[in-house]
């Protein structure tokens, strides 16, 4: 072979090769808005990106995600869900506030998004319905806002003399606090109870919370169904050994921060799901043809160790049903 014909071939190998990658559709890339922290949601991330590996994908490999963490500061989010926007992102998964998701609704009526949610998202205005969500929008619902009656029920069960229970909201994110004090208003009235609303939307405001529900001599508290109070879980646990308050929340990590009792739809499991459902739309799936998943495991957690700091005597009958025991 002559020389200038070799140089020929291998010229347009490299041209071919150079086209070739070129043509290679680029990896998709997830963008990921929270209005928390991001050390405070590790275990639901990793179980997000179970959820993407079941759909076929893998972080680092065949997708990459961005993220954007917000670290309470919902003020941020608007302009951060523009970013990812204006990175031209396949898919947004949001989470830690139902005001992450407006964000992002806000920002683009064409990319999908993925939400988990705590609120009714019908209600919250996210979705048309649950059966066709319609638009660029779906999710998981954690339906949190509507198990707040049954975290009443809960504490009159362990405190039936109870006449006064306090109930902690965010009046920084007021879809969420409104629908909380709805339900926990609703379930007041049918178990004969008094509900104190008490306001906490910075660690300061928690703390004064606190200390009005022990001026009001509440029996015990109930912590709003907020990503926010997730995040100041330590801080809760701390203020409720110290005023020697029994307080009951949404999810696992907050009862194992120290407070006395959870009770919720499983998160990790909530997250997985979520991840599945960012997979399928990679897949060509229309988040409007995709039904708003609801949980189906839910988790009571018990402290035992906050229980006996307080000096609480658990109905055996409820610490049979739990699901988790710490001791």
């Amino acid at each position: 072979m002559r020389r200038r014909t070799f140089i020929t071939l291998i010229g347009g190998a490299s041209a071919w090769s150079l086209t070739a990658q070129a043509q290679q559709p680029s990896m998709p890339v997830i963008g990921a808005l929270y209005a928390v922290s991001a050390e405070e949601w590790a275990e639901r991330l990793a179980a997000m990106r179970q959820g993407l590996n079941e759909s076929g994908f893998v972080d680092g490999r065949n997708v990459a995600i961005e993220y954007r963490w917000a670290g309470g500061h919902l003020d941020r989010l608007p302009a951060m869900a523009a970013d990812l926007v204006g990175r031209k992102v396949a898919v947004i998964l949001v989470g830690g506030s139902t005001v992450a998701t407006q964000a992002a609704m806000a920002a683009t009526k064409s990319i999908p998004i993925v939400f988990t949610a705590g609120v009714d998202p019908v209600i919250a205005g996210l979705v048309a319905s649950l059966n066709k969500p319609g638009g660029n929008v779906t999710g998981v619902s954690l339906v949190d806002g509507e198990l707040g009656s049954k975290r009443l029920e809960l504490l009159h069960e362990l405190i039936p003399t109870a006449v006064k229970i306090a109930l902690l909201v965010n009046p920084h994110n007021p879809v969420m606090s409104k629908f909380d004090s709805e339900s926990g208003l609703t379930a007041a009235r049918r178990l004969g109870l008094d509900i104190n609303v008490v306001a906490g939307g910075t660690e300061n405001e928690i703390e004064q919370a606190f200390a009005i529900a022990v001026q009001q001599r509440v029996a015990a508290i109930q912590i709003g169904s907020d990503a926010f109070f997730q995040n100041q879980r330590e801080q809760i646990a701390a203020l409720a050994l110290r005023h020697a308050m029994p307080t009951i929340s949404s999810t696992p990590e907050e009862a194992t921060a120290g407070s006395l009792m959870s009770y919720g739809a499983d998160p990790i499991d909530v997250y997985r799901q979520a991840g599945i459902y960012v997979g399928r739309i990679l897949k060509g799936e229309k988040p409007a043809d995709l039904p708003v998943m609801l949980p189906t495991k839910f988790n009571l957690t018990i402290n035992l160790k906050t229980a006996k700091a307080l000096g609480l005597d658990l109905p055996p009958i409820l610490l049979a049903r739990a699901d988790a025991v710490i001791e």
